[in-house]
């Protein structure tokens, strides 16, 4: 990887190969997420790559079609606590422009967990569009924003890192069909349960302003 870097790839697949070559180069080849965390290589500029809102990966200004390319520009992302998110190998370090959130979820399930064996709260699990699997709950919390004059309500799911994903249209009315108004901290709120955890989504009496 001397030799080569990053920016030089002229498509998706050379950028790929790039990318594996410079995993198994450290023993770190596979499947799921790189350990990005633990690696600190330098800054090497900002790459000609974008996610979309709607999930779609370009590349110099192509969108990438192959998943299994996206899988594995997915795995070996990172955002950092300057808001920015890059792609990062052991060598190199290169900015990534991310519209909205790196990842869609664009399913949901629903199931009971157990407490004493016992029937307990719901957990939900979503998969999103690159793949991961990933359960609601105190290390994976979701968040809810009203964006826009239309007052839309954005769910986003903390997937790993500081990376999330935005919960798709038709997942996002799933889930806030399963909403209950929860008093929290002496408001009720308009909420989700997950894992033991309460999640607000707005105020109940906004909720009700917003359905008039």
């Amino acid at each position: 990887m001397a030799a080569e870097t990053i920016n030089s790839a002229g498509d998706a697949a050379g950028l790929a190969a790039m990318i594996s070559r410079a995993a198994e180069q450290t023993g770190d080849a596979r499947r799921g997420p790189a350990p990005v965390e633990r690696w600190n290589p330098p800054f090497c500029g900002d790459l000609d790559m974008e996610i979309r809102a709607d999930g779609t990966w370009f590349y110099l200004g192509t969108p990438i079609g192959r998943a299994p390319l996206v899988r594995l520009f997915s795995t070996v992302l990172r955002k950092d606590e300057d808001g920015k998110t890059y792609l990062v190998t052991p060598v190199e370090k290169v900015g990534i422009r991310v519209v909205d959130a790196p990842f869609v979820a664009v399913e949901m399930k629903v199931t009971a967990g157990e407490v004493d064996g016992e029937p307990g709260e719901p957990v939900l699990t979503f998969r999103t569009n690159v793949g991961d699997v990933v359960e609601a709950g105190q290390e994976h919390p979701l968040r809810f924003e009203i964006y826009g004059e239309n007052r839309e309500l954005k769910p986003y799911l903390l997937v790993r890192g500081r990376l999330e994903a935005l919960v798709s249209r038709a997942v996002m009315y799933d889930l806030v069909a399963l909403g209950e108004v929860i008093e929290v901290d002496g408001v009720d709120m308009f909420a989700v349960r997950s894992g033991g955890v309460v999640f607000p989504v707005m105020p109940a009496n906004e909720l009700e302003r917003l359905s008039q």
